[in-house]
């Protein structure tokens, strides 16, 4: 029987070290999804955090992949796509954003909106997806909650509408003044944060003595607020033009409870969505779903490769045989699982809004549409700017057939952008990615999974333009200008900084140098 109940499918999104996963691991902790909760740097007995398990990530305290975790929550279920970490590797992040129909952005009280969160918040508003603001941290000396608030208006041109106001400065977390009813929610701290954190409710009248104080300041404040019109209005959320604003310690457990309700009540439900050819499937429609993530080496005993999809439309069934797209063949949907962390569980069924992971799924690349019924093709999954380039080659000749398998295989999974020209040929392919990182992962599963070497050399490039063949044509000798084309077709012009880009715009005006998505320059 298919599963009736509403759907809230959202990513948490920020910079490195705002808390990302230790926010996931408190959301999964309160609707009691796991029993405990454990930090990225876990210290003594206290557990690493779930959704972390490739072994660079234990090894870094970072995310480096990204984790989907599924759990009902009073009368919804929730899934929430943890997202990579570290500034270093963030491509599959802004990926994820595919898949998602809200995001929580997580700001660190003490360094306000930082690069990351920028970049995040610009693929946000590309994509139109609603952002829920939370300032994490607040248990911890930072900026002031006003002037946290202009931050967000000035940088990213949102204007937040508190639904909490903290009652305590940074470091001084007593709990929340919600604004909706006008109470004080007064919080309990825990054994380093690791159980639910108690709370009660309390009128204004039942504040007590040592409360006073900072509960008269934060009345004052939210007394400013309410003249200025900063309230929550749901068609300006949903249009992109407010965001919702929270305050918590998400490693204290102070204040999830309250998004997670607020999830509930405010993120959009799954909806209708358009095919490529403006077909469009209503969430009731036949099953249809989209690939937002291939993942190889979960499983070190097996060379396994799982599609993370997302459900569009319909009821999914294991087992079910549905069609690729692409190539109009048959895809038989044996196994599927959800996956917490490294954990995996069989899926038997899903529905629109659930992510699901495809088992064996060598025919299937990033992007691509499976269906039932009437033929239906998603939007192709964008790719993105990446700052950093190196060649690479086999450190062994004489391993070089698993050294060109394994590029093809990261190339095909989306680890790594692959390029290549007549020029270099095909035994040097120039490796592109958004972060560094990307390429030590490369490094890491060449050895680990393909035995084989690679070494690497630096290119000198650091913004890349997206053109065509009679732009390759036009930009050829240019100094400080390489053109290369990517494994799907598109050309890219490489330039050696942001200068070299705008002089050659401008001294070639008919030539086409489209900017990509979330690029830095």
């Amino acid at each position: 029987m298919p599963d009736t109940r509403p759907r809230r499918t959202f990513a948490v999104i920020s910079h490195p070290d705002a808390g990302k996963s230790t926010l996931t691991e408190a959301l999964a902790l309160h609707a009691r999804a796991i029993h405990e909760a454990g930090a990225v740097h876990g210290k003594g007995d206290r557990r690493g955090t779930v959704s972390d398990w490739m072994a660079m990530e234990k090894a870094r305290g970072i995310s480096i992949t990204s984790a989907a975790l599924q759990f009902a929550y009073r009368d919804h279920v929730v899934n929430l796509v943890d997202t990579p970490g570290h500034s270093d590797f963030s491509e599959d992040t802004y990926r994820v954003l595919s898949a998602v129909d809200a995001a929580v952005m997580l700001v660190d009280a003490g360094k306000g909106l930082e690069p990351q969160t920028l970049k995040l918040f610009r693929v946000c508003a590309l994509r139109g997806i609603p952002v829920i603001t939370v300032i994490n941290k607040w248990d911890r000396p930072g900026l002031s909650a006003l002037e946290l608030m202009d931050l967000i208006q000035e940088k990213i041109g949102l204007r937040p509408t508190p639904l909490t106001w903290p009652v305590g400065e940074a470091g001084d977390f007593r709990g929340v003044l919600d604004r909706r009813t006008g109470e004080f929610v007064k919080y309990t701290r825990t054994a380093g944060g690791a159980t639910r954190a108690p709370e009660r409710r309390m009128g204004p009248g039942e504040v007590e003595e040592p409360d006073a104080d900072v509960w008269a300041a934060a009345v004052e404040e939210h007394e400013l607020l309410e003249l200025d019109g900063a309230d929550h209005v749901q068609e300006s959320f949903l249009a992109g033009a407010t965001t919702p604003v929270m305050f918590a310690s998400a490693l204290q457990n102070f204040g999830v409870a309250q998004l997670l309700d607020l999830l509930l009540e405010l993120a959009p439900a799954p909806g209708a969505t358009a095919g490529v050819d403006g077909t469009v499937r209503q969430v009731t429609d036949d099953f249809s779903a989209f690939v937002f993530k291939v993942q190889s080496g979960m499983n070190a005993a097996h060379r396994d490769r799982l599609a993370y999809a997302r459900v569009v439309s319909g009821s999914f069934e294991r087992g079910m045989v549905v069609t690729h797209a692409a190539t109009g063949r048959p895809f038989a949907t044996k196994f599927a699982q959800t996956v917490f962390g490294r954990e995996t569980t069989s899926v038997e069924t899903a529905e629109a809004g659930d992510i699901i992971g495809l088992v064996n799924a060598t025919a299937l690349r990033v992007g691509d549409t499976v269906y039932v019924g009437p033929p239906i093709e998603y939007p192709p999954v964008p790719t993105f700017a990446p700052e950093h380039f190196m060649t690479a080659s086999a450190g062994d000749i004489g391993r070089y057939k698993q050294f060109r398998r394994g590029i093809e295989q990261l190339d095909q999974e989306g680890v790594v952008q692959v390029l290549r020209s007549d020029l270099r040929g095909d035994q040097n392919p120039v490796l592109a990615a958004v972060g560094p990182m990307q390429f030590e992962v490369v490094e890491d599963r060449m050895v680990n999974e393909f035995n084989t070497p690679i070494r690497f050399s630096r290119l000198d490039y650091q913004v890349a333009r997206r053109t065509d063949a009679a732009g390759a044509a036009a930009l050829a000798g240019i100094r400080g200008v390489e053109v290369l084309q990517r494994s799907d077709g598109t050309h890219l012009a490489l330039f050696v900084d942001a200068w070299r880009a705008k002089t050659t715009e401008r001294d070639h005006p008919d030539v086409l140098l489209e900017a990509l998505p979330a690029g830095g320059s």
